[in-house]
């Protein structure tokens, strides 16, 4: 049987607007209930343009991070926004890693699982990098249970004949998949949390503009009618209403779990 496709998102700067700033929103969330300790060797699987990665060299003090994700363009974007010593980037595979066991304290994976065209392998190779004791943690949107940020504009694209654009593993956001994955991997003392994040656009047409950056929706989103496109908007517009200053603020939720590899 021939493997699925793996997505790839290749506009390190469409992709910061898009996304890498609900990342860092709920990065933020993550890092708090995961505590890690401070100089730590870390891997950031699928790191994209390093959203995430910059929180880790911020908040966690690593000795050492590495990221890797399977789009060059987005590798160097990162390497162009983390220069410090401490960081590297490479392209590589989240299911075949290029690192010898234990050579991590901790491994995650920032809103990416549900990209990885076998989840478990990826699981079972972050767990294998990882250092006895160490911890294996990743973050995923809760696309099932409605928690994906820009769940409102898919609805209304369905509502108008465009086919949802969900992620091709998108049964590994539920945490209950989640915690299969990590048992199966082996790994122990395995916890899970829903996190709860907001983000706030200017207006709605900050938001509109936004919405349109998706690396995958764009395409969607251009190729429909004109007339479709503006009935889409007006729906979104009545769906998101604005504050009195006419910001539109709104939450989304993931789904977070994180484990430790046996000693």
């Amino acid at each position: 049987m021939e493997s699925p496709q793996q997505i790839r998102f290749d506009d390190g700067a469409a992709y910061e607007e898009f996304m890498g700033k609900w990342s860092r929103v709920a990065g933020d969330a993550f890092l708090r209930w995961l505590e890690p300790a401070t100089g730590w060797r870390w891997l950031d699987v699928g790191c994209g343009n390093g959203a995430f990665t910059e929180m880790l060299v911020e908040r966690c003090a690593p000795v050492a991070v590495s990221g890797i994700d399977p789009s060059a363009d987005q590798i160097a974007y990162a390497r162009e926004r983390l220069t410090t010593r401490s960081a590297r980037f490479e392209v590589g595979d989240a299911m075949a890693l290029p690192y010898p066991d234990a050579a991590f304290d901790g491994a995650v994976m920032a809103l990416v699982i549900f990209f990885v065209p076998d989840p478990a392998k990826s699981v079972a190779e972050m767990a294998r990098v990882v250092r006895p004791g160490g911890s294996v943690s990743t973050y995923a949107w809760d696309i099932l249970g409605g928690g994906f940020p820009y769940q409102v504009l898919q609805d209304e694209m369905a509502q108008l004949a465009v086919t949802p654009l969900w992620p091709p593993s998108v049964e590994a956001s539920r945490l209950e998949t989640m915690r299969a994955l990590w048992e199966g991997a082996g790994l122990t003392e395995i916890e899970t949390r829903e996190l709860t994040v907001e983000r706030t656009f200017a207006d709605f047409d900050a938001f509109w503009k936004t919405a349109q950056t998706g690396p995958r929706l764009a395409a969607s989103i251009a190729a429909m009618p004109a007339g479709d496109r503006q009935t889409l908007s007006d729906r979104l517009r009545d769906r998101l209403p604005a504050d009195a200053d006419g910001r539109i603020t709104y939450s989304a939720r993931a789904n977070a779990i994180k484990g430790v590899a046996p000693m």
